[in-house]
């Protein structure tokens, strides 16, 4: 998946190579702001997440910034370049509570200097510092909105339990909405916390019958009905394994790859949305097309879109 051999055409453009976050002149605040978070020491399945930053960085040079607002009319083309893009880095060891605590500190940085973050990960464990991190004092107002198979409330420390650890932590659960929970892949004890913490849970199913356009608009409300920040985490394991095989729990009959791409345009056009997330993205063992590395850097860029077309 090497960019190596990617033609040069003046008249199409690329995407990605953004500048450093401190280059920013002092005076400026960016629209978004990319850190890669690269957590993977508390996976509950072996993982090479940690390698996924810089793979979806690479990504993003195979795709132009333009997006066709109006989904194809020519008239309608417009460009991510009148956008402030910036990019923050890697955390370094972000695992355990020492890196955790570091995850927050730097994503409070670049909030503080962004209209919306999107943390590149990493295993799902960014979640909870990446959260924490943007929302800083507004715990009480905050909400969550996750794209994801499982319910990640788990007990313990790990990729499993970042939910949980957000609850305990003092976050409302009637603010947070799960969306795209499967079945086989969770247990009856999880369904039943999901359910006495007050979580609006959407169940895979539930996106046959009803379009992810007006799922995440819901999800939005809610998530958003303490009138603070909201955090969204795009689990890219929720999504259909033929799509996503470089996600180690992705199943056969999640979500496609548009559905995903929807929710991640929706999330950057909402100024409620303060930061995203993506995890649980395994770059060393992707399809040989890179197809899973790819669809995480096209969602990048739909954040971005999405921005843009506030």
């Amino acid at each position: 998946m090497g960019n190596a051999a990617l033609s040069n055409d003046p008249l199409w453009p690329r995407a990605g190579d953004w500048p450093p976050l401190d280059g920013l002149p002092a005076n400026e605040r960016a629209d978004l702001a990319l850190i890669g978070v690269p957590a993977f020491r508390t996976s509950l399945s072996p993982t090479g997440a940690h390698e996924t930053p810089a793979a979806i960085r690479a990504a993003l040079r195979r795709y132009s910034p333009t997006i066709m607002a109006d989904r194809g009319r020519r008239d309608d083309a417009r460009s991510l370049d009148g956008l402030t893009i910036v990019d923050a880095g890697d955390v370094a060891e972000p695992d355990g509570p020492e890196g955790e605590a570091r995850v927050r500190e730097a994503v409070a940085a670049a909030a503080g200097r962004s209209t919306a973050v999107v943390a590149l990960g990493g295993d799902n464990s960014l979640t909870l510092p990446v959260a924490l991190g943007t929302w800083g004092d507004r715990l009480a107002s905050a909400g969550l909105i996750t794209l994801d198979a499982h319910y990640d409330l788990r007990d313990g420390a790990s990729n499993g339990s970042p939910v949980r650890r957000l609850l305990e932590a003092g976050l409302d659960g009637r603010r947070i909405v799960q969306i795209g929970i499967a079945d086989f892949v969770n247990s009856r004890e999880y369904a039943d916390r999901a359910r006495d913490f007050g979580i609006t849970v959407v169940h895979r199913d539930e996106l046959h019958r009803r379009p992810m356009a007006e799922v995440f608009a819901e999800a939005l409300e809610i998530a958003g009905a303490g009138g603070g920040p909201i955090h969204v985490d795009l689990d890219v394991d929720v999504c259909d394994r033929s799509v996503a095989p470089g996600c180690p729990a992705s199943v056969p009959g999640g979500i496609s790859a548009h559905e995903l791409r929807q929710a991640a345009r929706a999330a950057g056009g909402d100024s409620r949305v303060e930061s995203v997330d993506l995890a649980e993205v395994d770059a060393t063992g992707d399809a040989p097309d890179g197809r899973t590395v790819r669809l995480a850097a096209l969602c990048v860029l739909e954040v971005a879109a999405g921005i843009a077309l506030r």
